[in-house]
């Protein structure tokens, strides 16, 4: 099994639930070994691992601010890893490709709860729009796939993920851990507020990455239909309100000022998340209360690594 994006924030746990499951032939191949954009080295990798099941977790992702300075490079870079895995996939025979899109995907103004058949219903929200459709092209090309060469590739939708061992950069984060490190180094050094992109109105669902694992894990286990599944926990939350109970856990009671002049993103996002239920019997374990304490609680406990790494770079918020 080829896992990419196995040494990732997502990919650490995937495989480690793979090994806990009996998984021994694993390959997760690191980009300092593999340029993943080069055709050549996505023939190598598969002649080199020759596997039966490829899971595709590797992406180039960060925030808003990452998105607007890098709209060409997240288009495509998602998009040539996509469409290149998958085609060299089928012609190396891998029986199955397990594709991971992104809740970016979705119509800038779907009806929440989003379900799977809105998803073509509208453009994606304008700062993530490169990213999100260069993922979404390995939708059009697993079912494109299927039809015309039988190959088994299915496509799965996560919301926002968040949990122990994400990035804490404030660059290139994404809102859950960026408000974390924001709330306890604002807590820390006694200041009176912290600023927030946007006015705090937008809403949006996470998922705590073990759950996410999980459910790709179910996944590639019990799924090989054409259509896509959202993973997700059915929570919809405020951004606002999500500032609040994370202040309150790290202990910040300073004020919570929003720069209206930041762009706020999408207006919504929750999903519906029966599919996957139904389908591969996913249901998310942790809601956002039982979420939220682990993921403080794994930040303070590895701020001096963390440090070494993220906090010695200019440090802005999914």
């Amino acid at each position: 099994m080829v896992v990419t994006g196995g040494g990732g924030f997502v990919g650490s746990f995937l495989i480690e639930r793979l090994r806990e499951r009996g998984c021994r032939e694993l390959f997760a191949p690191r980009s300092s070994e593999f340029d993943l954009r080069d055709r050549d080295e996505i023939v190598r990798l598969y002649r080199e691992a020759q596997p039966q099941i490829v899971i595709h977790l590797a992406a180039v992702v960060g925030g808003i601010g990452a998105n607007r300075a890098n709209p060409g490079r997240f288009f495509y870079d998602n998009a040539i890893m996509g469409i290149q895995l998958m085609e060299y996939a089928r012609r190396a025979g891998v029986e199955k490709f397990v594709a991971l899109g992104t809740i970016c995907a979705y119509p800038k103004f779907a009806p929440v709860p989003f379900r799977e058949e809105d998803l073509w219903d509208g453009y994606p929200e304008e700062t993530n729009a490169p990213y999100g459709l260069a993922k979404k092209m390995m939708l059009v090309q697993a079912q494109a796939y299927r039809q015309q060469y039988g190959f088994n590739a299915i496509y799965l939708l996560p919301v926002n993920l968040y949990g122990a061992r994400d990035n804490f950069d404030l660059e290139t984060s994404h809102v859950i851990p960026a408000l974390i490190r924001k709330c306890v180094e604002a807590k820390e050094q006694g200041r009176g507020e912290i600023v927030l992109w946007g006015d705090g109105t937008p809403t949006r669902e996470f998922l705590y990455v073990e759950d996410a694992a999980e459910g790709i894990l179910l996944a590639a286990e019990r799924y090989d239909g054409a259509e896509p599944v959202n993973l997700g926990t059915g929570e919809e939350i405020a951004i606002r309100d999500l500032a609040e109970m994370i202040a309150a856990e790290v202990g910040f009671a300073g004020r919570i000022v929003w720069d209206a002049s930041k762009p706020n993103g999408q207006p919504r996002r929750g999903l519906d998340v029966s599919r996957a239920e139904k389908y591969f019997g996913f249901r998310a374990a942790h809601r956002l209360r039982d979420g939220i304490p682990k993921t403080v609680a794994w930040f303070m406990s590895h701020r001096d690594e963390l440090r070494e790494i993220t906090f010695g770079q200019a440090g802005a918020a999914r």
